[in-house]
């Protein structure tokens, strides 16, 4: 087969490193010949699907001949019924990072400017660059988003400032008077995409509802929340944005079409009005995340915080890719940072207690501060 000729794949494309998830489970056991192993690599929620959204996909299974609502007009509705908002106001998308594919896609030309903190969540930069975008990345400050920073670095090329909160994969908050001081300088060209992924996980007094108290006080902003976290559905891919009806419009031109399967609808649908369960497993979160930073200080790891979402960030020396490796011949996933900005440190996932005492075991045999020198 002959090679594309020069020129015909965009510049952009060449020096770009692409989004790289965690290790399948399954992966790991060929390749390394493990009968048990665990992922602590990419955030998803412990406990599995609502058994409502279980249930409801099943039902839905039935009628996978025919394609999905690509409009998802029922979740719309109810989003937007919750969140008290226009149905119009109300973008969806694969998961969180959809939307911000959908957003980069409708407001960046080449040489556009993206600005966000550093480390972050890869996407912003990744979308960007695809795009021909200058990505703007402003270091962090004590392992949070520095806004004051995020401004300065603001100029008439920025389109979008994204501000990820809490920041993936540090785990912390901008406080709200910090994010209100924001938004009261934020120049009126700049769209600010404001990525609460991992709101449900939250309480906390200086954690502001960003739908609630930007978006709703006419602030050019677009919220982002997933069903990946949370409610368990990180397989099914379901993420929302509220955002203005000119904005929510622009991005459904670039959506494929029927990129949220019925399935996925259908489990989103069914888990959003259940505010016990949610309650309960943000509790067993709570209490999971004082298990994991207890175990991973313990073995010698300066451990970020205070952290607020579904995993911690720990910072274990010069190489953690050594570390890495070692907790995946042990049979522990979890996530170097290289990609994310921080060569030096590795997140690690909020799991069971019984998957703590797994990984606490694997970092005894590696020895205290696993070879984090």
């Amino acid at each position: 087969m002959s090679e594309i000729p020069a020129g015909v794949v965009r510049p952009a494309l060449a020096g770009l490193i692409p989004y790289e998830p965690g290790k399948p489970v399954e992966e790991v056991q060929r390749e390394l010949g493990l009968q048990r192993v665990i992922k602590l690599a990419s955030n998803e929620g412990p406990l599995g699907p609502f058994p409502q959204a279980l249930e409801a996909m099943e039902r839905a299974a039935a009628e996978l001949n025919r394609y999905p609502d690509g409009g998802a007009y029922r979740l719309r509705a109810a989003l937007a019924e919750r969140h008290g908002v226009r149905f119009e106001e109300v973008a969806v998308g694969s998961g969180a990072d959809g939307l911000i594919d959908g957003i980069s896609q409708a407001l960046i030309d080449p040489g556009d400017e993206i600005v966000c903190g550093w480390p972050s969540f890869p996407s912003y930069v990744i979308y960007g660059l695809k795009l021909g975008a200058e990505p703007v990345r402003v270091p962090l400050r004590d392992h949070r988003y520095d806004l004051e920073a995020l401004l300065a670095a603001v100029t008439p090329q920025t389109k979008v400032v994204y501000i990820c909160h809490p920041n993936n994969p540090t785990g912390t908050i901008n406080t709200r008077a910090e994010l209100d001081a924001y938004f009261e300088r934020v120049p009126d060209h700049v769209l600010t995409v404001l990525d609460q992924a991992y709101f449900e996980y939250i309480e906390d007094a200086e954690y502001p509802d960003g739908i609630d108290e930007y978006f709703k006080s006419g602030r050019k902003v677009i919220v982002l929340r997933t069903f990946s976290k949370i409610y368990g559905l990180a397989g099914v891919r379901v993420g929302y944005g509220i955002a203005s009806a000119e904005l929510v419009t622009a991005m459904s031109k670039t959506r494929r079409a029927f990129d949220l399967t019925t399935p996925a609808q259908e489990a989103a649908l069914a888990s959003v009005d259940d505010p016990d369960e949610v309650a309960r497993r943000r509790q067993a979160n709570l209490r999971g995340r004082g298990e994991l930073e207890r175990l991973l200080r313990d073995a010698g790891y300066d451990v970020a915080g205070p952290a607020l979402g579904n995993f911690l960030y720990a910072e274990v020396g010069e190489d953690a890719q050594a570390v890495f490796e070692a907790l995946l011949r042990e049979g522990v996933i979890v996530r170097p940072l290289a990609g994310f900005g921080a060569p030096q440190a590795l997140r690690i996932t909020v799991g069971t207690s019984e998957e703590h005492a797994f990984l606490g075991e694997a970092l005894q045999r590696l020895g205290t501060g696993a070879a984090a020198s």
